[in-house]
């Protein structure tokens, strides 16, 4: 989420190519479908932060509560530095126990977890495809953490959030690399790759300063053929998701209904890795219409994650999603959207 670029102070302190036929196509297996939340913290903080206090990964029973909605999904934001503080190097243990703990939980809750490196396609403040992030260094995280959960079928792999400033064609060799690494461990779940450009649905077929994603994400290969590309997509006046209000949540649904063509004309699918609105009026039900579009074309969308839960949003941040506080008519809508038909099986 674009926000959180500047919102990490604040939660530092605790207080908040050709194309094989074959490539990214919608006949690929599909997985249970997704619907869920995203479920922050664990990208909270300066690097390395302390741990409990700077950042934190869902509890059990945080993970428990939202499964009990009904949703077979979380997106869990992570930090790449925390993960493997020194590019090409070992995963670091107390880390990936943390990251292997959330998954467990959520696999015992009955929901499937997105990995989503939060990165901005960062590592520090080097870029990837800078020369000390190269795509092998990039490919090189995605390689260790395929190989150690290949044998996780609750697992999906997100391999960036909101890559903003790189080209799309840089990125989509960095992309291609990191999806043959995954592959070449032996994993076969589903991989998401996003587009540069904040990777907006509302922006997908536009001609961005950073290329236009429709025309050159084209060009992702998966040896798997189990590939979709992440979007995002807000209701709030510039798309950010920055702002409590909605008043663009009637353009938002157009975006998603624009990319469902352009998804079934190029025989591709795509998930909405964030959605958010506040409890404001008429924010709730605009989120539902998104959110029920998506349930209604499940060959074109594999699913979708609300932003955001977690303990350390502040109290007043107006996206939080939380059961029993001033946004339950959006926790509400989103409970609805999950259980709406077609049914999603967890």
């Amino acid at each position: 989420m674009r926000h959180l670029l500047v919102l990490a102070g604040l939660a530092s302190a605790g207080l908040i190519a050709a194309v094989p036929p074959a490539t990214a196509t919608a006949t690929a297996t599909a997985p249970l479908c997704l619907r869920g939340v995203n479920i922050s913290g664990a990208e909270f903080g300066t690097v390395p932060g302390r741990y409990g206090f700077d950042y934190l990964y869902p509890s059990a029973g945080t993970i428990s509560r939202f499964a009990a909605l009904g949703l077979t999904a979380m997106r869990l934001p992570i930090r790449w530095e925390r993960l493997q503080p020194q590019l090409r190097q070992p995963l670091d243990p107390d880390e990936l126990a943390r990251l292997e703990a959330a998954v467990a939980a959520a696999t015992q809750a009955g929901m499937r977890t997105v990995i989503d490196l939060h990165n901005y396609a960062y590592h520090g403040k080097a870029r990837v495809d800078s020369e000390m992030v190269t795509p092998e260094a990039f490919a090189d995280v995605w390689r260790r953490l395929a190989r150690h959960f290949r044998g996780d079928a609750s697992v999906v792999f997100g391999l960036m959030n909101e890559p903003h400033d790189i080209p799309a064609a840089r990125w989509l060799v960095s992309a291609n690399a990191a999806v043959a690494a995954i592959r070449e461990t032996g994993a076969r779940q589903l991989v998401l790759v996003p587009g540069s450009g904040w990777t907006g649905a509302h922006s997908w077929t536009a001609d961005l300063p950073t290329g236009n994603n429709a025309a050159i994400m084209l060009g992702v290969v998966d040896p798997g053929n189990n590939v979709a590309y992440e979007v995002h997509q807000y209701l709030d006046a510039d798309f950010s998701g920055t702002h409590a209000e909605c008043s663009r949540g009637a353009d938002a649904l157009q975006a998603v209904e624009r990319m469902t063509e352009w998804l079934a004309r190029n025989g591709r699918r795509a998930f909405l890795g964030e959605i958010g609105a506040s409890g404001r009026r008429g924010c709730p039900e605009r989120l539902r219409a998104v959110l029920d579009h998506l349930n209604r074309n499940p060959q074109q969308w594999v699913g979708w994650t609300a932003w955001a839960a977690g303990e350390l949003w502040a109290p007043d941040y107006p996206l939080k999603l939380d059961p029993g506080g001033a946004n339950a008519p959006v926790v509400a809508a989103v409970q609805a959207a999950a259980r709406a038909e077609p049914s999603c099986e967890r």
